[in-house]
Order: C-alpha cells, then sequence, then structure tokens
C-alpha cells in the first residue's frame, strides 16, 4: 500500500489519530484548568462580599453571634466584629512562622474569660520573632490590661492542625483552637469554632501589630481563565493549518489544490505582498 495519501483520507492515519487524540487531552486539561480558576475568581468575589457586608458593620455580643462553642459560619460571619466583657486569662501562646510588616514573627493568643463564663481566644497582634526567638519574645510581650477589659475584635475560623508541626512549648503551627486549648491546659467552655482578631481594648493595653483591612481584589482570576480557553483555539487553528498543509503536499497537482492555491494567491494580491511574500519572490527571481 502507497504511503500517499489522496484526499483528507490521510486524517484516518495513526499519526493524524494521534495528533486529534494530544488535541482532545489538551482541550480537556485547559477546560479544567479555565474552570478552576473561574472558581477562584468565585471565591475571591465571595471573600469581596463578605468584607463589605461584615467589616464595617457594628459590633455585635459575643453569645449572640456564637451561640454554639464550636459553630462558626465562615461565609456569613468572617470579619464579623464582636464585643465581649471578661478578663485575660492565664499565659499567652504564640503562632509562629507568620508574616508581617518587617518580615517573619508570631501572632500573640490569648485566653479570654467572659463574664458568662465562656474562654474565647484573642488574637492580640503580630510581634517580631522568628523560630529561634520564640523562647525569648515570650519572656517580653507587650502588655495586656489587667482586670476586667471590654474587647471588641474580628471573627476568624479556627485554622487547621499542620501535619507534622506540633506545639513547642507555649508555641504553635496554626492557629488551631482546640491545639491552642491543650497547650494551656484549659477546662470549661472553650470556643473552638472562631477566634477574634482585636480591634481595641477598654481599657486599653499594649499588643502587637493589628492586621491592615484587607484588599477587596478579585486578582487576575478571569484573565487567567479566559487565557486557558484561547489555548484551545490556538491549538485547533495549528491543528487546522498543519492538515491543510498536509493535504496540499499531498494532492499537490489536483483541482482542489490549484483552485485553494488561486484563491490564496487572489487574498495575497488583494491585500498587498507581505515582507515575507516579497523576500520569497525576490529569492525565486
Amino acid at each position: 500500500m502507497s504511503d500517499v495519501q489522496v484526499g483528507w483520507t490521510f486524517l484516518r492515519s495513526r499519526r493524524w489519530i494521534g495528533y486529534f487524540a494530544l488535541f482532545v487531552v489538551f482541550s480537556i486539561a485547559c477546560v479544567y484548568l479555565g474552570n478552576w480558576q473561574f472558581d477562584r475568581r468565585a471565591e475571591a468575589r465571595a471573600e469581596i462580599d463578605r468584607i463589605d457586608r461584615n467589616y464595617d458593620a457594628p459590633a455585635v455580643d459575643l453569645r449572640t453571634a456564637l451561640p454554639e462553642l464550636d459553630k462558626f459560619d465562615e461565609d456569613e460571619q468572617k470579619w464579623l466584629s464582636v464585643t465581649m466583657t471578661g478578663s485575660y486569662l492565664g499565659e499567652a501562646v504564640l503562632a509562629r512562622n507568620r508574616p508581617g510588616p518587617s518580615g517573619v514573627g508570631a501572632n500573640i493568643i490569648d485566653a479570654f474569660l467572659t463574664h458568662d463564663g465562656r474562654i474565647f481566644f484573642v488574637d492580640r497582634g503580630w510581634i517580631l520573632a522568628n523560630g529561634t526567638e520564640i523562647d525569648e519574645a515570650l519572656t517580653a510581650l507587650p502588655a495586656r490590661p489587667q482586670g476586667e477589659v471590654t474587647v471588641v475584635a474580628r471573627l476568624r475560623a479556627s485554622e487547621p492542625e499542620i501535619a507534622g508541626r506540633s506545639a513547642t512549648g507555649l508555641s504553635v503551627a496554626s492557629i488551631n483552637l482546640s491545639e491552642i486549648a491543650e497547650v494551656l491546659d484549659l477546662d470549661g467552655e472553650v470556643m473552638t469554632g472562631a477566634y477574634g482578631m482585636l480591634i481595641s481594648e477598654t481599657p486599653s493595653g499594649e499588643h502587637g501589630v493589628l492586621p491592615p483591612r484587607p484588599e477587596r481584589d478579585e486578582g487576575p482570576h478571569l484573565s487567567y481563565a479566559l487565557q486557558w480557553y484561547v489555548f484551545i483555539i490556538i491549538a485547533g487553528i495549528g491543528v487546522a493549518y498543519a492538515a491543510r498543509q498536509e493535504y496540499k503536499n499531498l494532492n499537490a497537482g489536483s483541482e482542489q489544490v490549484r483552485e485553494m492555491s488561486a484563491k490564496q494567491a487572489e487574498r495575497r494580491r488583494r491585500r498587498g505582498l507581505s515582507d515575507a511574500d516579497e523576500e520569497d519572490a525576490l529569492l525565486d527571481a
């Protein structure tokens, strides 16, 4: 059987079936990555909605916002401000390896005993302290207010534990409230669903660097998503062009190829010769 194939029958060859299979796999991967970027954009827009809805809303009583110890609706309650009255309890814990304005440091996590007997964790800001300085930092923490204090804080969800990174003394790898409760050996009604990022204390005390307002930025996810679909179009054009060129090579001299060449020449004549066409003409002269 001749290797030269007439017409478009070469598209049924194993080589071209392989090309088409690669194109299909590539397209599926691009669709998956495009949809992933769309999902990331949806998450970013949901976060913007939470910021707009909760960040500047009036503070509500802690028990009203969180009636259950271990429950927290992040979609509805993240960034919500809560207020509570009570006193700080026991020692502080440092959540290590936290990025801050001047390097890697730690967040100060204090237990707060409310008047109704519940224990709520408050993040009292960031301090500069790398992994080798944690023990030293624990001896020189910002002085928290003593006695009865009214705290306003912004709700955040308890973080998951990090595999292979356990608590070391009074430092933890993540703000996992159950782990912190164990480190501090706390009993009673410990709230493990959410903690609060400090906004203010009355009377005021010293604290670490408090976080800035989160940015309302959905990121470049939309453009990244669309570019994956553009890649599919580009790949499809490339496959079609390669098939057309092979058709012309395998069917040189046929009526169909002559018609294709004539139409192409007419289009070039109408729009004028490109630089590449002029160079080819000079070489052929």
